[in-house]
């Protein structure tokens, strides 16, 4: 059976592209030919084709679009002008293979039933890819190569996601002084590595650490370098340049300054900001949204933005969760509803999790606050182990009133020591509190 191609080339070139291929002895056959990068996302979706040829300069064609493509499992080959640089680009925004537009038919040919053969394979195994030219740009069959693999940063640093139900059980405050205190135990880090902490808003919701560190709401953040992955070109030195440092070792990635820009944050960039982060530093901490619904009611349309991408692909890339509730009855009610809802996410979460009670106190959990919500969370959520951070409201309310985390303004604060606590423990492997998995957590017929 023929394998079915989608052309969205440009200019003259794709009169010869739609020959070459068309003329391949029955084994290809161009199925549309693509005026825009609507056509070709609308005939993918169709299942009209299962490999797509594309230029470079294809208006609009970003990691997003590629993404699209891939998740109706149509492999992405372009053709690209003998431009310093372009190579690179569009193997950083995932293309499946990449080829100089100026390439004999037969190579073409020979570049496409390649793509398909390799259709359920590994990439990066069967194509290592050739070594480029002294202009960039690889020339001939050779040019195919593995996109994702090669996109991707080494894995060093780790990433430690804090989200918590709804409710402002104080996600942010937790996050920003792990994030300030996880930069104070990570140090300088090795010559040329990763080092210190790096703080990012990724709460599509409400953000509000800048304004809660006295930044500039207004500045670049995580929507520019959304934007620049996905048009192929952030790399460290352009996230450390959108990464202003708020201490010696720590850096802020600001988020969104209206809620109504969730749709500049696509999950398909932040997994790219996601693995540059652990180049640029040693830890990065991702303040999450509360949602975790798939957005059911867009569904149906598989390329429509989803609100919550920005949490869940935190999620789904953290090493570290730690799960955020407020030490109060409703509080620790929401949150055992919240570790039920974490297990059964629908991205895989795959990472160590911690459950942390923020704001405990007497006066909203009893006389002994701490054996009072230990019982609770043991009873209805098999969470024994909890870590606690007790209520310290002058403190924290000196901290933002002066723009500044605890340990600059307060440092003796007993929510400071409790987070302190919590920093050295997620610098100790395998010292967590387990979440359960794949199971309701919360029992049925009863409450906390």
């Amino acid at each position: 059976m023929p394998v079915g191609v989608l052309c969205a080339v440009r200019g003259p070139g794709e009169t010869a592209v739609v020959t070459a291929l068309d003329g391949a002895a029955g084994r290809v056959t161009v199925t549309r030919r693509c005026a825009d990068l609507a056509e070709l996302l609308g005939a993918a979706a169709a299942g009209l084709g299962h490999l797509a040829v594309v230029s470079a300069d294809l208006p609009h064609f970003d990691r997003e679009a590629v993404a699209q493509l891939h998740a109706v499992s149509v492999r992405v080959l372009v053709l690209t002008a003998p431009v310093p640089g372009q190579v690179a680009r569009m193997v950083a925004l995932g293309a499946d293979a990449v080829l100089d537009d100026a390439v004999d038919g037969s190579a073409l040919v020979g570049a496409v039933l390649a793509l398909a053969e390799a259709a359920d394979q590994d990439l990066a195994e069967r194509f290592p890819g050739a070594p480029a030219s002294p202009d960039g740009v690889l020339p001939g069959p050779d040019a195919v190569l593995p996109g994702p693999a090669a996109a991707a940063p080494s894995r060093i640093g780790s990433v430690v996601a804090v989200w918590g139900p709804t409710g402002a059980p104080g996600r942010s405050t937790v996050a920003i002084n792990l994030a300030a205190e996880l930069a104070a135990l990570a140090g300088p880090g090795e010559l040329g590595g990763p080092r210190g902490a790096l703080l990012v808003d990724a709460d599509t919701y409400g953000g509000t650490v800048a304004q809660l560190l006295g930044m500039l709401d207004e500045s670049p953040g995580l929507a520019a370098a959304a934007r620049a992955a996905g048009q192929g070109s952030l790399d460290l030195a352009s996230l450390a340049r959108l990464t202003p440092l708020l201490a010696p070792d720590l850096r802020v990635l600001t988020g969104i300054s209206r809620a109504n820009r969730w749709p500049e944050v696509p999950a398909s960039a932040l997994e790219v900001v996601w693995e540059l982060a652990r180049g640029l530093a040693a830890w990065t901490v991702i303040d999450c949204g509360f949602c975790l619904e798939q957005d059911e009611a867009l569904s149906y349309d598989t390329r429509a933005p989803r609100r919550n991408a920005a949490t869940l692909s935190a999620l789904e890339a953290a090493d570290v969760v730690v799960v955020v509730g407020s030490g109060d009855p409703i509080g620790v009610q929401r949150l055992v509803r919240g570790i039920a809802d974490l297990a059964n996410v629908a991205v895989p979460v795959t990472a160590r999790r911690v459950v942390v009670v923020n704001r405990l106190r007497t006066s909203a959990a009893g006389p002994r606050p701490s054996e009072a919500v230990r019982a609770s969370l043991g009873r209805y959520a098999g969470i024994d182990a909890p870590h606690f951070v007790p209520d310290d409201r002058p403190g924290v309310d000196a901290a933002v009133l002066r723009g500044a985390t605890l340990r600059e303004a307060s440092s003796g604060s007993p929510a400071r020591r409790a987070i302190v606590a919590l920093a050295a423990l997620l610098t100790q492997p395998g010292a967590t509190t387990d979440l359960p998995q794949g199971r309701r957590a919360r029992r049925q017929g009863r409450r906390p």
